[in-house]
This record gives structure tokens, C-alpha cells and sequence, in this order.
């Protein structure tokens, strides 16, 4: 296969694992049991694509997170995890506004 296509295909199932944490986290009702066992079936699911190396940040931050959810059980250190994650998604999509100190007369 392709180096691309894994790294895709790992990518892929990496955001959907964070997405489906970060949305499990943020619950109203939430359940630290329910919450590891979902964690669990998905960790397996993970398993199965083949790890690439990941050389972006945002990328390796979504690494770092899937092995952090995995291993660890606190609800604030994951929620506060996953809010840095999303920061940095967003990051890289806000654009600076040019010439914003100039004075046009």
C-alpha cells in the first residue's frame, strides 16, 4: 500500500476516535464506565491501522491524545487535553488580517 493512503487511512481513524471521545466528554451524562468501555472497542478498532509517522503537529498533538484517552481515566486532564486539541485545529485555519495598523486616507 501506498505511503499516502496509510497515512490517510491512519489520520482518518485518528480524528474519528478524537471526535467521538471529545463529543463522549463533553456529555451531560456523563458515565466513566460506559465512557472506558467505549474507549476500549475503539482502542481495538484503532489497533488495526497501521501507525505512520506523523510529522505535523496537529497531527502528532491527535497522536498524543488518542494515547493519552487510552491510558488515562480523568475526565478534566482529558477534557482539558481536548480543548488544546481543538485550539489547535482552529489555529490553523485563522488567517491575520493584513495591513490591519495602516491608516488609509
Amino acid at each position: 500500500m501506498n505511503d499516502k493512503i496509510k497515512r490517510v487511512k491512519y489520520l482518518r481513524g485518528l480524528e474519528k476516535f478524537s471526535k467521538l471521545i471529545i463529543r463522549n466528554l463533553k456529555r451531560d451524562d456523563y458515565d466513566a464506565s460506559k465512557f472506558r468501555a467505549l474507549v476500549e472497542k475503539n482502542a481495538q478498532i484503532l489497533a488495526k491501522i497501521e501507525p505512520v509517522y506523523l510529522d505535523q503537529p496537529y497531527s502528532k498533538s491527535l497522536c498524543e491524545f488518542a494515547n493519552l484517552v487510552i491510558s488515562n481515566d480523568d475526565k478534566a486532564m482529558l477534557l482539558k487535553a481536548a480543548n488544546s486539541l481543538e485550539k489547535l485545529k482552529n489555529s490553523k485555519t485563522y488567517k491575520k488580517d493584513k495591513h490591519k495598523g495602516q491608516i488609509y486616507e
